[in-house]
């Protein structure tokens, strides 16, 4: 037998794709939120999937193009105290400002969880003072 690992079976609480011309999700970008973390794949051939564990995110912003209100879609953008993401974006999802919102009640659940207020997450550089 192989060495196979089981982990256990997450909730998707959220998914989408990223939405193209005309609102439709022709995309091979893919978000999913879990209860404690957003994981975002790129690519058909070769798939990169970059996660966030929630409370590492730090602050929301919600952009809507014209060409994005018309369509009803929006971009979701997040700034986290993540090493490798420090700005991760949903590009054009359904619904950003519910998702917004989920994904905020979501963060301040994890960070009640893991005893984290947001500042305690950002650390200063070398030779700065905050």
């Amino acid at each position: 037998m192989g060495n196979k690992i089981e982990l256990p079976e997450q909730a998707i609480l959220w998914k989408d794709r990223k939405r193209t011309i005309f609102g439709l999700p022709l995309s091979f970008t893919r978000y999913r939120l879990y209860e404690d973390r957003l994981i975002v794949s790129k690519g058909f051939l070769n798939v990169v999937e970059e996660e966030i564990m929630l409370f590492r995110i730090l602050d929301f912003k919600i952009k809507l193009s014209l060409g994005q209100r018309i369509f009803r879609v929006g971009t979701v953008e997040l700034s986290t105290s993540d090493a490798t993401n420090k700005e991760l974006q949903l590009l054009s999802i359904k619904k950003p400002r519910e998702v917004k919102q989920l994904i905020s009640d979501k963060v301040m659940e994890q960070r009640k969880i893991h005893g984290v207020r947001g500042y305690d997450s950002i650390e200063e550089a070398p030779g700065e003072s905050l």
